[in-house]
Formats: structure tokens, sequence, C-alpha cells
């Protein structure tokens, strides 16, 4: 062969003597002699180590020399070499095989990665599936998990859509001006619901509560039942507003005076909320008293469906709103907390075993909770509640029960327990009334009693078979006594035979969670407020009221008793005093005495007067029959229902809320009080128009327990694939995430 001479380009690097490597413009070119013979990138190590280890093998310089020459260790070289030899020049361009995880399995990657993408943090997610933290930072690093990145602000800020708000010509946030000007001629039923992309939102949180409303029939019948002419705000928009409202404790129309109303039109996909002028007139053309009733029935029978579990048990109870206005002068009532004899109206709540609201009756003229019960609530009831047993059933068991009804000593009457047990085999569970006798302490035994909500409370009990009555009309009754460490028994009776004794007093006793929902509906739904003044005719003129000259009677009679008891008193005192001698001037004493007498017997004559003039006059009298000055109005029934059956709503879906909050917290008032915190939290809002997705990505709460009970509910949430009511919009919660790069 013909030697070569050792020519080298100029300001090339030597290699051996005929071989040489040139580098420029990130290339790197290699030369035998003066004649190029291959180029690759700088980055290219493959091509690099390919060339490399054929120049060793082709014996065109040594493994030296490329140690030497390119800095390349002697290990790299050799297994380059050792790599051309044996697996040839496209072994170097083979994708590396790596060793995939075994703990990942595709299962576990996509509840992971759903995790994550709700905004779970890296511990909670180790936490919820028991993995180390380095295997899901090598998940993650290899690309198998996505971590989400935090969120960036495209959105409007709070500051910006404030300062928007107050620019429009044709009032605060009212943006959308042509919709609002076709709604005016009349040209569209409603504005469309468009969402836009809003960071912080007030009141965001609220939008979690939607799946709810929408499980507990908010919007199931309304189409049924309500109507609104052709406007910009639809039924929805307002039926929505109010539920909101309420969860957000925005207790009356008045307060939104002081919130900003885009935000709360972001929240309705508006550009904001109706006035509070147009609220109250939207409110008065939707509702009248037929449809609100019908609204309200249908909504009751929904509940007790799809809950029969807990429709057969049912609390009723009066409770009165006390009405302090001067449009018409109500009949007066006792009310109990207040321990004073008000005007108002007493509203008898339905309530299934665990407090939550079915229906309420409300009565302007109040004739006490047992006629109520037979004249307004039985018939009802009869008809609503699922599941009750077949004439073949009662006939083939005598003690059998349709359901059950538990109340408190205001209806606690043998003669209503006997006459509805005889007529509809309906069960009655009460306290007795006027409990003298007292049982041996033998008798009782400590009992675990499970209560209806899950808590088991213990208790010492005992049960008896009791007689009340005479023979002819007397009743046979199930008396239960429970032994309170003073020593004091507490008397419950019923007419469910077939039921435990221990069932008997955990019905009993969770009565109180029909007054809770008295005392937490009044609290934090202010369900006494009135929501507007108006009055109405009272629709029965031949409605029995109390004969108000009967009533003027009475109270002389009762005033002249007083007085005269008084003096029959003073008289026997005189008595014993001339009996005994001891008065010191007993002519004066005798002239007193027989003063005292002649002024009893004028007493008495009068009295008897009075009785004979109270006799004559009838105790009730028809409403037409009262004198003008004494007949009154009834408040406007109907938005006073709308608005308070809009409110048991969102407290009956606050509580579905608390109970999923409940598995992670353990305490329900911790629960209750995360929902509260939840509903007034901020969110962002992120619509996606391709997919017609809105994502509501929830600001953290106060700590990191609240944090895992909130994407615990928003889990749950996303599991039922929820929709913006009115529209084909999906909602699909989140958390915001923690920045992966923040050392926790």
């Amino acid at each position: 062969m013909q030697a070569i001479l050792p020519l080298i380009p100029n300001g090339a690097t030597p290699i051996s003597d005929t071989i040489s490597v040139f580098s420029e413009n990130d290339r790197c070119t290699y030369f035998c002699g003066i004649n190029p013979i291959y180029s690759h990138d700088v980055n290219d190590i493959n091509s690099f180590k390919l060339f490399t280890s054929t120049l060793v093998n082709e014996g065109a310089c040594k493994k030296s020399d490329i140690v030497n020459c390119l800095g390349v260790a002697l290990s790299s070289v050799k297994r380059s070499l050792k790599k051309l030899r044996m697996h040839g020049a496209s072994s170097f361009f083979e994708r590396r095989k790596v060793r995939r995880g075994t703990i990942f399995t595709r299962a576990l990657l996509e509840s992971v990665q759903q995790l994550l993408d709700e905004g779970a943090t890296r511990q909670a997610v180790c936490s919820e599936y028991k993995i180390k933290i380095s295997t899901l930072k090598k998940a993650i690093s290899s690309g198998r998990l996505i971590e989400p990145k935090v969120l960036t602000l495209h959105g409007s800020s709070k500051s910006l859509r404030s300062s928007q708000d107050a620019s429009f010509i044709l009032g605060t946030a009212c943006s959308r001006t042509d919709e609002r000007l076709l709604a005016a001629l009349g040209k569209i039923n409603r504005a469309t619901t468009r969402f836009e992309d809003c960071n912080d939102l007030s009141y965001g949180g609220v939008l979690t509560a939607i799946p709810f409303l929408e499980a507990n029939g908010l919007f199931r019948f309304l189409s049924r039942h309500f109507a609104l002419p052709a406007g910009y705000y639809d039924v929805i928009h307002i039926v929505l507003l109010l539920a909101f409202m309420a969860l957000c404790r925005i207790k009356i129309a008045e307060q939104l005076r002081f919130e900003s109303p885009g935000e709360l039109g972001k929240l309705l996909g508006l550009d904001r909320i109706p006035e509070v002028k147009t609220l109250r007139s939207k409110i008065g053309v939707i509702c009248n008293e037929n449809n609100t009733k019908e609204w309200m029935l249908e909504l009751s029978k929904f509940y007790m469906n799809n809950s029969a579990e807990l429709s057969g048990v049912l609390y009723v109870d009066g409770h009165v709103r006390v009405y302090h206005g001067t449009q018409t002068k109500l009949p007066r009532r006792f009310v109990s907390r207040q321990r004073l004899c008000l005007r108002g109206v007493t509203d008898y709540y339905v309530n299934d075993a665990l407090g939550q609201p079915f229906f309420v009756v409300s009565k302007t003229i109040n004739q006490g909770m047992i006629a109520v019960l037979e004249e307004s609530i039985i018939p009802r009831l009869l008809i609503d509640v699922p599941e009750q047993p077949d004439d073949y059933e009662f006939k083939a068991d005598p003690y059998l029960h349709r359901f059950i009804l538990v109340f408190d000593r205001e209806a606690s009457s043998r003669n209503l327990f006997k006459k509805l047990w005889a007529n509809h085999r309906i069960a009655c569970i009460s306290y007795q009334k006027n409990v003298k006798d007292s049982w041996a302490e033998e008798e009782f035994s400590s009992v675990t009693v499970p209560m209806p909500n899950g808590e088991e409370l213990t208790m010492n009990l005992a049960e008896r078979g009791t007689y009340l009555g005479d023979k002819n009309s007397g009743l046979w009754v199930k008396e239960t006594r429970k032994l309170m460490e003073s020593g004091h028994q507490t008397s419950i009776i019923g007419t469910a035979y077939s039921l435990a004794d221990i069932k008997l007093s955990a019905y009993m006793f969770s009565r109180w969670a029909q007054e809770n929902f008295f005392g937490y509906m009044m609290k934090q739904y202010n369900i006494d407020r009135l929501v507007d003044y108006g009055t109405e005719v009272f629709p029965e003129p031949d409605h029995m009221v109390v004969n108000p000259q009967h009533r003027a009677i009475e109270r002389q009679v009762r005033s002249l008793n007083s007085k005269l008891s008084r003096q029959r008193a003073l008289f026997g005192a005189m008595t014993l005093e001339i009996e005994n001698g001891s008065g010191n001037n007993l002519e004066k004493l005798f002239a007193d005495k027989a003063e005292l007498c002649e002024t009893i017997d004028l007493m008495e004559s009068e009295l008897q007067e009075l009785k004979l003039k109270r006799k004559k006059q009838s105790k009730h009298i028809p409403f037409k029959l009262l004198p003008q000055k004494e007949q009154f109005k009834q408040l406007a029934p109907s938005r006073k229902a709308f608005t308070d059956t809009i409110k048991m709503l969102a407290y009956r879906s606050e509580t579905a809320m608390a109970n999923i909050l409940k598995d992670v917290l353990g305490k329900h008032d911790d629960a209750r009080r995360l929902v509260c915190d939840l509903m007034r939290s901020e969110a962002d809002l992120k619509p996606d128009n391709k997919t017609k997705t809105l994502y509501v990505y929830i600001h953290r709460m106060s700590n990191p327990q609240a944090d895992r009970a909130i994407q615990y509910l928003l889990k749950k949430l996303n599991e039922t694939e929820p929709l913006y009511p009115g529209t084909d919009w999906q909602i699909k919660y989140r958390i915001i995430p923690v920045p992966s790069n923040i050392k926790k």
C-alpha cells in the first residue's frame, strides 16, 4: 500500500498521524489527511462513540490517542469498542431499556394522577395510598405521573373587576349591554350563561353546593310550577341566587346592597345579580299561594321517597314566628322561648328522624297542635309517606303500625293516641303528663341505646304496659321510663307496640334534633325574618275564632276571682283573730269584719252576674262575625313560604355536605363549621369553552386537616360529574395545588 503523508488541515486537532478533528459551528468534522470523512453535532454523543470506536477497531488510531487528544475516559472507550464488536453500529442508537417500577400499576397510576389533578400534595398522596415519598418522586421524574403546576393568573383579579364594574354606563357591573337591551325589548327569554376566567372570586366556594342542591331537588320541579315573563333574569337565576344567599349567610335581601353585585353575578354565569328592588319584584311575580304550596308538597314527597327509612318516624312541633309589625294585629299566642304571649304566626314543622325538614304548615289562628295534626298534617302524611303496610298486613299483625309520630307534651293526649291508632293505625310517642308515681329503682337497668344519627348513649331504662283512662274509654300504652342521676324519672308513652323499649326511648330523646333545627335555622338562616310586609284578607271567613266579648268577660271573671280570693283570706284571718281574742280593739275588728263580709257578698253577686253573662256568649264565633275593629289580616304567605322552602333545601344540602366531611373530621360540629367556611371562601374560575368544562379551584383552608377534608369532599363531588344548572357545562372541582418546589 502507498503511504499517506501526514498532512493536517489548518486549525484541526491531531488524533494520530493521519486522523484529525475540526470543530466549528457546533459541528465536529473528522479528516484523514486533508479529506473529510465523518461529521456529527457536538452534542451527538452516540455518533461520537460510534466513530471513535470504529477508528480504534480499524487500526486508524489507538485507544490512548482518543483518551489523550479528546479527553475521554479509557473505560468509556473500551465499553464503546466492546459494544461495536458485539452488537454492531446500530446498537449505539437503540433506546436504552429501563427497568419499570413494580409498585405503580396502571390502575394505581390513574388514581394517583386524579388525586394530583385535584390539588393533593405529595404527602397527602403518599398517606392515601401508603407509598414512599421517594417512589412517588421517581414516578414524577420519569414522566409516568404529571404534577400540576401552580395556576398562572391569566384571569381577572378582584381589583381589576372592581374598577371595571364601576365604569359601565348602565350601572354597576352591567357589562352585557346588548343582551340587556334585547331583554328590555322582549327579544330574548333569558340571558345566556357565560363564565369568565376569574381569580379570587368572592363566595366561590358556594359552587361546591350545586350537586347537593340538585340532589335535594331544588331544580327538579321548578318548570312545573314557576315561570317569569321574557327578560334578562330567569327563574333558575332567582332560585339559585336565593340558595347561594342562604348558604353564604346573606340572611335578607337588603344585605345584598353591601355585597359586590358583579362578584355574585359571576357565580351565576351573568354580569351581575339583580338589584334588591328587582329581586323582590321577581319573587312576587314567580310565586303565589297555590304554586308555592304545590311545589312544597312535591318536594316533600320527593324527600320521603328518597329516604323511606327516615320517613317512617316523623317529628312534629310548633314554632312561633313573632310579628313586631304594625300592618295588622295578629292573634296572640304563647312563645315558650320568651315566656310571653306575643302576636305572631305558628309554623308546624314535620321533620325526619335526623331533624331534616319535610314540610311546614303555617297557622295564623292557632287551635293547638292536636287540631293541626288532625286537619292538616295527618291527611297529607297518609298520602305521602312511602312503603305503608296494606290491609292484609294489618290483619296479619294487630300490632303493626303505619308510621310513627313523635311530639312533645302539647299534643300528648290519650284521646288522640286512641283515635289515630283506631282509625289509621298511626303510632304516637310522647312524654306522659302529670306523672305522680315512681317505679322501684330495681326495675331499671343500664342499656346502650343506638340513636338515629349513629351515636350510642347509655341510659337506665325500665318498661311496663300502662292503662290510661277509665275502663270504657281507656287505652293500653307502652310506657318506658328513664332514671336520671338526680332520681327523677322521665316517662315516655307510645302506641308503637311492636317497637322495642330501646327504640322508643331513642326516638323520643332524638326529638332534640328538631329543636336544634329550629335554633340553627333562627341563628344561621334567619328563618323568622319576614320577606315582605304585605298582608292579605283572611281567606276563611267561617273559621272559628275566640269571641272577643267572651274573652273580655273571662278576663273580668278571672280578675274578680283573684280579688275575691284575697278578700276571703283576709276574712278568715279576722275570724281567727276574734276567736283567739288576740285583737286589741275587738269592737273595731267586728265592724271591719262586717264591712268585709258585705264587700264579699257584693263581689260574689257580681261574679255570678258575670258568669251568667259569660254563659250567654259563645266562646268561639266565625271570623266573619267579629267586630270590624277586631278583625285582622294575615301576612302574605306565598313569598315567605317560597324563600323558607329554599332555606330548608339549603339546610338539607349543608347537612349532606357535613355528613361527608364528618368521615374525615370525626365531629359533626366541626364538619358543619367547615362547610360554613367553605361557602364563604374564595375560588378561581377557569372555564374551558372547547370542552364546556368549568374548573372551580377552591382556595386552601386554614389548616392541613381542613384541606384534606375538602379534598375528600371534592373527590366525591367529581365522581358525580355534576352539571351547572340550566346548562350542559360540567363542573370539575379542584383545590389549588401546592407548588412542588416549596419545602414542606
